[in-house]
C-alpha cells in the first residue's frame, strides 16, 4: 500500500465514520431538530471527508481535485443551510421540540402571517 493510498483510506475512513455517526443519530435522537441537526452537520462533515479523500486519491489529476474542491464547497454551504430551513419550517408547522427543551428562544417569537421573528 502506498503513502498516498494510507491518506486516501484515513481521510475517507474519517468521512465514512460521520456518515455512521449522521446516520446512528438520525436514528436514535429524539425530535426532528435534533434529527436535522445531526443530518446537517454530521453528514456535511461526513460527504466532505469522502469527497476529499477521493479527490487525495486522484491528486494527479487537476480536473478531479477541482471537482470535488467545488463539491466540497457546494456541500458546505448547502447542508447547513438546507438543516436550518427543515428546521424553520418545522418550527413553523408548529412542530414541537422534546420535552424539556430549555430555553425555546424562539417560542412565540415567529409571526404566522409573515413568517418572519418578531
Amino acid at each position: 500500500m502506498t503513502p498516498l493510498e494510507i491518506v486516501t483510506l484515513l481521510i475517507t475512513l474519517v468521512g465514512v465514520f460521520f456518515v455512521v455517526v449522521s446516520s446512528v443519530g438520525l436514528v436514535r435522537l429524539p425530535d426532528l431538530y435534533t434529527r436535522v441537526h445531526a443530518g446537517g452537520k454530521s453528514g456535511t462533515l461526513g460527504i466532505i471527508g469522502v469527497l476529499l479523500g477521493a479527490g487525495v486519491f486522484f491528486i494527479t489529476d487537476l480536473r478531479i481535485v477541482i471537482k470535488m474542491l467545488i463539491l466540497i464547497a457546494f456541500f458546505f454551504l448547502t447542508g447547513p443551510v438546507a438543516a436550518h430551513m427543515l428546521d424553520r419550517a418545522a418550527l413553523l408547522s408548529g412542530v414541537k421540540p422534546m420535552e424539556g427543551t430549555y430555553p425555546n428562544d424562539l417560542e412565540g417569537r415567529y409571526d404566522p402571517e409573515t413568517r418572519r421573528l418578531s
